[in-house]
């Protein structure tokens, strides 16, 4: 009984001392919500911090723009010297005080643009004009005239655009949103980008016209229209006053109510840069700016808009103006109000006309039955769109997708390489945290499940994510030795993994790691269309957040003494091996790739629902796509199991081209690794 009660005692002193946790209290919260909503917020509550005086402002606003002008995707467009507009007028319809000039022009060769010209009768002297650009209502120039022709019965030339989704000619606004076209966020692409683009060559063929005073233009719109009228402003100078309406909210508003869900592709830029609204709005000032927001709009929260404006005022205030920016409130949902159209009558007449009238003073649109013009009256195209109108497709031609380089030497690949790896760090994986300490902790242990058993670690990827990582010990474990880390892939089935590299010679330890979305920290498949868009408008994708997971993995493996810090490889299949890839070209340290089924590019469709491979990341395809990666990791070793798809052409000739055709295999067995 004694010598019982002493190994009980001793087994208790023991456990007492442990370096581990079998049960550990999770101290992230390895939630995909929670995450994003807290990296929205992030954004939001930094927005024009740091901005406290003019000088401030003014030093930093130039390249801000130019950063805005790319996330809208407007690094192939001839921002200065666009090419002829090809201005074609159908007909001209006179009606009651002003006429209706019928006409489409090209934005950019056989880009057309339909649109219709409000001109006040009896013009003597160029007056103000107003663009005004459509939401998203199915009839487009139809369903808003009553809009342009106040304008015009104001005194107003006003020009109304159509936009490339809807109206005459049917394209493409929701490509991520319905379609699952999530590589629009690989090529830099938003929708909002052409309609931007479409907006400027407005404002030149508004320029053009005998009637405009060039000096005194204006923009206004609801909903996508309010978008870009945000957009259109902060863009072009040409603009003196802008009235957007119902069209911006926070990052964080959007990701914790998920109004982003009921949000189109154009609403947002591409977010290189973690931008936020109020960031957009801060390159208007000083110019006259009226945001109208309704207070139950369903896709804007009142109070985001109320931050927005807030932070937006600061930087009139240090103008001196802030005077020049209102916000106007009504009740009701995601629409006008009499009193929001209206004030915004009354502000373009003070601004561009330097007249003063009370709202109250003012005529409100007429929407009666009697008082609206036809589809077919209106109608541009008789005929239905232009056969050689590339509205249609612009999505695959407006950002360029660079072909590779040839490679000639070693310092060919060296150069590239660098080229890609700095572009990809500032426009793909800007997003990536400050590293914070990994706080590894030894989670599990055992000597079952490999020759010198099975330790199962954890470690802080970054704030919100603790990630495990199991490690089989096929040596001993205070022996450094090659280290093979295989990413389990989303929705596995359970053993697919370890049957995976079964066959792998005894010299390798083996780590399997689970990335976020994986496994425990996995989220619903219903959930994934949701995370996907949330991400991207947070300047991040799932595939790069995973990207950074795999560096925190290797950066927390080489502290072990069973690794050899420079011997760590990385296997991966399917989706994952994009992973590997990208990961392997960030890091510089690993020893060579193991690969089987890897994406043929990133230049392609997902489901329309979300589900299945995320393989996006922010303008990758501005710079390079998955099947070039071998190609810029030379001389490397990789080894692919069973077949390579045929994009990776390019990646075997630089091995073959440079005398290392064997680092490059194809391997039907992963025994031959």
């Amino acid at each position: 009984m004694k010598r019982l009660f002493m190994l009980c005692l001793t087994a208790t002193v023991t456990a007492q001392f442990l370096p581990i946790e079998t049960s550990p209290t999770l101290d992230q919260s390895n939630n995909i919500r929670t995450y994003l909503m807290s990296v929205a917020e992030d954004i939001t509550e930094h927005s024009l911090v740091g901005i406290n005086s003019l000088s401030d402002w003014e030093g930093q606003r130039s390249a801000r723009h130019q950063q805005f002008l790319e996330m809208l995707g407007l690094v192939n467009v001839p921002l200065q010297g666009g090419p002829a507009l090809n201005v074609q007028v159908v007909d001209t319809l006179q009606q009651n005080g002003y006429r209706i000039v019928k006409l489409y022009y090209e934005s950019l060769p056989k880009l057309y643009v339909p649109a219709d010209l409000y001109i006040p009768d009896g013009i003597t002297t160029p007056r103000p004009a107003i663009l005004y650009v459509c939401g998203h209502s199915r009839t487009q120039k139809v369903h808003y005239q009553s809009h342009p022709r106040r304008f015009a019965q104001l005194g107003f030339v006003c020009l109304i655009i159509e936009t490339i989704q809807w109206g005459e000619v049917r394209g493409e606004h929701w490509g991520c949103y319905a379609n699952g076209w999530f590589h629009w966020y690989s090529r830099g692409y938003t929708p909002g980008g052409v309609e931007v683009w479409n907006a400027i060559r407005g404002l030149d063929l508004l320029c053009e016209q005998p009637e405009v005073d060039v000096h005194n233009l204006g923009v206004t719109g609801i909903s996508g229209g309010g978008a870009q009228s945000w957009f259109i402003a902060a863009a072009d100078p040409r603009i003196k006053a802008v009235a957007p309406v119902c069209g911006a909210s926070t990052c964080a508003a959007h990701i914790h109510t998920r109004t982003i869900d009921g949000h189109c592709d154009c609403m947002v830029p591409i977010n290189t840069y973690s931008w936020d609204f109020p960031d957009i709005g801060a390159l208007i000032a000083p110019r006259p700016l009226l945001i109208a927001q309704a207070d139950r709009d369903g896709l804007n929260t009142l109070e985001s808009v109320r931050d927005i404006y807030l932070r937006i005022k600061n930087i009139y205030n240090l103008y001196g103006e802030a005077d020049a920016i209102c916000l106007v409130e009504t009740p009701g949902g995601h629409s006008y109000h009499p009193v929001s159209r209206q004030k915004i009558f009354a502000f373009f007449l003070e601004h561009l006309m330097g007249q003063t009238v009370s709202y109250t003073d003012i005529e409100d649109v007429d929407e009666s039955e009697s008082a609206q013009l036809s589809a077919d009256e209106l109608r541009i195209f008789t005929n239905g769109p232009l056969l050689d109108d590339r509205t249609t497709k612009i999505q695959d031609s407006f950002i360029k997708i660079p072909e590779p380089p040839d490679i000639v030497t070693t310092e060919d690949v060296a150069l590239y390489n660098d080229r890609v790896i700095e572009f990809l760090k500032t426009k793909t994986f800007g997003a990536f945290p400050d590293p914070l300490p990994l706080e590894p902790r030894l989670e599990f242990r055992t000597l079952d499940h490999a020759a010198f058993g099975r330790s199962v670690y954890s470690f802080v990827s970054e704030k919100g994510w603790r990630l495990k990582v199991d490690i089989r010990w096929k040596n001993p474990p205070d022996q450094p030795a090659p280290m093979l880390l295989v990413l389990r892939n989303p929705d596995e089935n359970r053993w697919d993994s370890e049957g995976f590299v079964a066959d792998l010679r005894k010299e390798w330890n083996i780590a399997y790691f689970e990335v976020r979305g994986i496994g425990e920290t996995g989220w619903a498949p219903e959930l994934q269309w949701h995370v996907r868009r949330a991400a991207a408008w947070t300047g991040r994708t799932v595939a790069s957040m995973r990207v950074y997971d795999i560096l925190r993995c290797l950066e927390f493996l080489r502290t072990l003494p069973g690794v050899f810090p420079d011997k760590i490889s990385l296997a991966a299949r399917d989706e994952m091996s994009l992973i590997a890839l990208y990961a392997a070209l960030l890091d510089d340290g690993c020893y060579s790739l193991l690969l089987k089924n890897p994406p043929a590019t990133q230049n392609s469709a997902s489901q329309p629902d979300g589900r299945g491979p995320a393989i996006e990341m922010l303008n990758c395809l501005r710079i390079t796509d998955v099947n070039q990666l071998p190609g810029l990791l030379f001389p490397l070793p990789i080894s692919f199991v069973g077949s390579v798809p045929d994009g990776y052409k390019w990646s075997e000739e630089v091995y073959q081209r440079l005398g290392q055709s064997n680092a490059f295999r194809i391997i039907q067995e992963v025994a031959d690794f």
